[in-house]
């Protein structure tokens, strides 16, 4: 799994018929400048992207965060939140997993590199090429569960 760059986004693209149109590379730029632990949902990202005076409607923003996600270029995360988040597929050693709190959203990434590599070996076993491979673990943080009265 390599880092993409507008030009290897470009490539990627063509490939498969489609254009690496400015929207894409804003939104891949966006993505490729997010400090580490970081994500941004749809809405997250078209506020940004307002406040920086892009005008990319966010329906564009939906069709191209499914693409990059579906390409291996973006991480689709079901955080607690009941929507998606997207943050740049990292490839190893910053590929990381997460634990979230499902009553205050509390979100830790966490490196695993057993899972990693038990998803990697099953892919290729089955002849597949790794795109990602993630682990969220939902549960309630320390604090969550002192306030619910839990042991």
């Amino acid at each position: 799994m390599a880092s993409h760059t507008a030009a290897s986004l470009k490539v990627e693209l063509n490939e498969r018929g489609w254009r690496l149109t400015p929207q894409r590379e804003t939104i891949l730029h966006i993505f490729q400048n997010l400090p580490n632990g970081n994500h941004l949902s749809a809405d997250d990202l078209h506020r940004r992207l307002q406040d920086q005076g892009e005008n990319i409607s966010l329906s564009t923003i939906y069709r191209t965060l499914k693409l990059m996600a579906r390409m291996g270029i973006l991480r689709e995360l079901e955080l607690a939140e009941g929507h998606k988040h997207y943050e740049l597929n990292q490839p190893y050693p910053h590929h990381h997993h997460h634990l979230i709190c499902v009553r205050c959203n509390t979100t830790i990434e966490f490196k695993n590199d057993p899972v990693l590599r038990i998803g990697a070996k099953t892919a290729r076993r089955e002849g597949f090429h790794l795109l990602d491979c993630q682990l969220t673990i939902h549960a309630l943080c320390p604090p969550c569960q002192q306030a619910l009265g839990l042991p």
